[in-house]
């Protein structure tokens, strides 16, 4: 009687090869990331956590400083300028956002549609956004300053005449144009993304049912890209209310203290007058501004996505 030898089997205690490669992936992935995390939080999270100490001192900047609590927090209530910045910001921020997305917006729906050298203009409308805002910035301070009032007065007009950069009324308009011209690049881009994802067969259902190019828009084109369109505001807004190089490149905050925005408002207090401290308070408070902003933007525009 011939006896039957076992067959080995794998013990529970030897996992196959695969489990032991899923197993090290994850330990490779923490590797590769911590590089970049120490790297964000030495230059970006220390900074701000400094900074927000020292939104609790007097510091100039430099040299000796005092802990005053809540003193800078409580002075920002009642300082003119700081008002008349977060006012001025504002309102360039809701008008240059609101301009830039509708520009951006017709100006992709011309080119999604059937034009001739569409490729070549597509290239040519993102370009502003690959320049130097600095650069860009003299070039319209040179237009605005001295070849429109060239132009105006060639025209006999005397409201064309003078710069506009020199009017306190008139030259957040300046900078507005300098904005949109520069950040529709960006848009532009974004809206075309989310045309693309649009079926055909619903403009040619459209089409049959007689729909006018309006209601085709609003009926089609604008529900489907919604989420591209919340997209393209919060950003706009949220670069919009840190406006920094087009003010200083225009106007450098002028005529006087009209065009002076908070960043410039940070920047001027915080690094040539002597208010470090001071103004690393206003820097807290206004980065709080941004984030609620941007978070309250954001759901309400989600919100009318969904009823979309």
């Amino acid at each position: 009687m011939t006896s039957v030898q076992p067959v080995d089997r794998p013990t529970d205690s030897a996992p196959p090869r695969r489990t032991l490669v899923a197993a090290r992936l994850p330990r490779a992935f923490v590797w590769m990331v911590v590089p970049a995390f120490v790297l964000f939080f030495v230059f970006h999270t220390v900074p701000v956590l400094q900074g927000v100490f020292f939104s609790f001192t007097d510091s100039p900047g430099y040299g000796a400083w005092e802990a005053v609590g809540l003193a800078n927090y409580v002075a920002l209530l009642s300082d003119p300028r700081v008002r008349d910045a977060y006012l001025f910001t504002a309102q360039f921020a809701v008008v240059a956002t609101i301009l830039t997305n509708v520009v951006a917006l017709a100006l992709a729906v011309a080119l999604n549609g059937k034009i001739r050298f569409k490729t070549a203009l597509r290239g040519v409308y993102f370009i502003p956004n690959v320049l130097a805002i600095l650069v860009v910035g003299y070039v319209f301070q040179y237009l605005f300053t001295f070849s429109l009032p060239a132009i105006g007065e060639a025209l006999g007009s005397a409201r064309l005449s003078s710069s506009i950069l020199a009017d306190p009324d008139l030259a957040w308009i300046g900078i507005v144009v300098l904005a949109v011209w520069q950040g529709t690049a960006f848009n532009i881009v974004l809206y075309l993304a989310g045309l693309q994802t649009v079926p055909p067969e619903l403009y040619e259902a459209a089409s049959l049912d007689g729909a006018s190019a309006w209601r085709r828009f609003r009926s089609i084109t604008f529900p489907m890209i919604a989420a591209f369109f919340t997209i393209n505001m919060v950003l706009a807004l949220k670069g919009y209310l840190q406006v920094f190089d087009h003010i200083m490149a225009m106007t450098a905050g002028g005529p006087g203290t009209a065009t002076e925005s908070v960043g410039v408002l940070i920047y001027k207090g915080g690094f040539q007058g002597g208010e470090y401290g001071y103004q690393l308070a206003n820097a807290v408070v206004f980065m709080v501004v941004i984030v609620v902003l941007a978070v309250f933007q954001l759901r309400v525009l989600q919100r009318r996505e969904v009823s979309a």
